[in-house]
């Protein structure tokens, strides 16, 4: 049965940015894992969510369970593709489909949009998040340290997106 068909999957608006950004702090404060350094998703605010839906070439999609903001996704144009970012389900609904609903509509708009893959980046202590991904089609491309790391800390991702055949 598929978990995720009572979600309505819509463009996310700038009248939402405030509950996309307070969805963003609590899905990524409920990490099983902390990261270090701190994930900088836990400074989303309204304001920051609402400029990158203003800004050329970004948006984002949101998942409605009833009238709750239940998951959302940012996503931008870069040269290399459509960036995935900002992933967020609320956590008492992980686990139902939603996250890789969201994947699948960000990868339909890069099909759209005639981009040839979408890429995101997560930590590489966050397991959870790269095995959904792995799950969802994503390969690991480079790891990276974050600036003044010394280490690894955060992995690219990648999955090529086929041409639509109707645009």
């Amino acid at each position: 049965m598929d978990q995720a068909r009572d979600i309505d999957l819509r463009p996310l608006l700038a009248v939402h940015a405030g509950l996309a950004a307070a969805l963003i702090r609590a899905a990524f404060a409920a990490q099983r894992v902390a990261t270090d350094p701190p994930a900088s998703a836990l400074r989303e605010s309204a304001d920051s969510v609402a400029a990158s839906l203003a800004a050329a070439g970004q948006g984002g999609f949101a998942a409605w369970e009833d009238a709750s903001l239940v998951g959302c996704v940012l996503w931008q144009v870069e040269p290399r593709g459509l960036y995935l970012g900002r992933l967020a389900v609320a956590p008492h609904r992980r686990g139902r489909g939603i996250a890789p609903a969201l994947v699948a509509a960000v990868e339909a708009l890069a099909r759209r949009m005639g981009l040839p893959r979408v890429v995101l980046s997560t930590r590489l202590v966050l397991a959870d998040n790269r095995r959904l991904f792995a799950r969802c089609g994503f390969v690991e491309t480079a790891c990276h340290a974050h600036p003044g790391y010394d280490r690894p800390t955060f992995v690219d991702m990648e999955k090529p997106v086929a041409a639509d055949p109707f645009p």
